[in-house]
């Protein structure tokens, strides 16, 4: 994690930057991908663990507020470490960081944790790829460095046909429920506006700096409400605080480079590697968890996959 921090040079400064050149883009945000779509089964596992069932709602939101108050503090401390600066500059500011916290953090993995509960880990994974198509639109409509293509149009219809087919079928291979899959889209959504706002963010604050702010304040959004409707950890094991650490790497490694990416480079270029997520959390969902892989997952996510590499692929 400390390599990360060392390399959070100046986009606009240096046109060079490490964060700029392709190779180094695309594996950064393919490492970010990958940390994320493990995010799934460890959720689950961690549920698990810490005897959080389906519908204990105050619980779910401390899990999930411990994991983001403690990886947005470790990114604090390694800014502080590394010298970076903490200045926001402007007192306003303070208001564009909270509303950043509130979708990037306290909202979107609000969504995420209710409706992981109520829907298998694999599906989710690949319901969740709705975000990737959901950035590339926005981001044309809002960012000029982003342009609406033929290709795209193309590649986001076919990656959208990939989530609807997902919810074909019997009720043996899951139907559409809104516990699970609806606060899944809602979380795909709050996802992809908070690749549009970081551009806002970097504006304000250091980048670095601010990804530890939104990951602190979110998580705390979370824990204090969690906290008032009588959520607790009722078990503590030594398995549980493993997959709680895992979360809070995945969360300061995923959100450093992914945020870092998109203040460099065209936010549809970057989330476009956010397809593999889906492939990820998939796969590992059903070798951790034992979940079946109904054949229809495998037609979604080899339409989603297709939809990127329209996307992204060269003229």
């Amino acid at each position: 994690m400390v390599i990360f921090v060392t390399h959070f040079e100046n986009c606009n400064m240096d046109n060079k930057s490490i964060f700029q050149r392709p190779v180094w883009v695309s594996l950064f945000a393919l490492t970010a991908a990958v940390a994320w779509g493990w995010a799934y089964p460890l959720i689950k596992l961690g549920f698990a663990e810490f005897g959080i069932s389906a519908y204990m709602t105050g619980s779910k939101m401390v899990f999930a507020g411990v994991r983001f108050c403690l990886a947005g503090l470790l990114v604090l401390s390694l800014a502080r470490a590394k010298g970076l600066s903490f200045h926001v500059r402007r007192g306003t500011d303070w208001w564009f960081i909270l509303l950043f916290s509130l979708v990037n953090t306290t909202l979107h993995y609000a969504f995420f944790y209710f409706g992981l509960s109520h829907s298998e880990g694999s599906r989710a994974a690949i319901l969740n790829s709705l975000s990737v198509f959901a950035v590339v639109v926005m981001a044309c409509l809002f960012f000029k460095s982003d342009k609406m293509t033929m290709r795209k149009i193309v590649g986001c219809a076919v990656g959208m046909a990939g989530i609807v087919s997902l919810n074909l079928g019997g009720a043996d291979s899951g139907r559409f429920t809104w516990a699970g899959d609806g606060m899944i889209i809602l979380n795909a959504l709050c996802g992809a506006s908070a690749s549009l706002l970081i551009r806002g963010l970097g504006h304000r604050v250091d980048v670095f700096v601010g990804t530890g702010l939104s990951l602190t304040i979110g998580g705390a959004l979370l824990v204090v409400p969690g906290a008032l409707m009588g959520g607790r950890l009722a078990c503590i094991t030594w398995m549980g605080c493993l997959y709680l650490f895992l979360l809070i790497t995945i969360s300061v490694v995923g959100f450093t480079l992914y945020n870092k990416l998109l203040t460099c480079n065209p936010v549809g270029k970057v989330a476009i590697f956010n397809s593999l997520i889906p492939v990820v959390g998939a796969v590992t969902s059903c070798l951790c968890l034992g979940e079946a892989f109904h054949p229809k997952y495998a037609l979604a996510g080899f339409l989603a996959a297709s939809g990127i590499y329209i996307i992204n692929r060269g003229k």
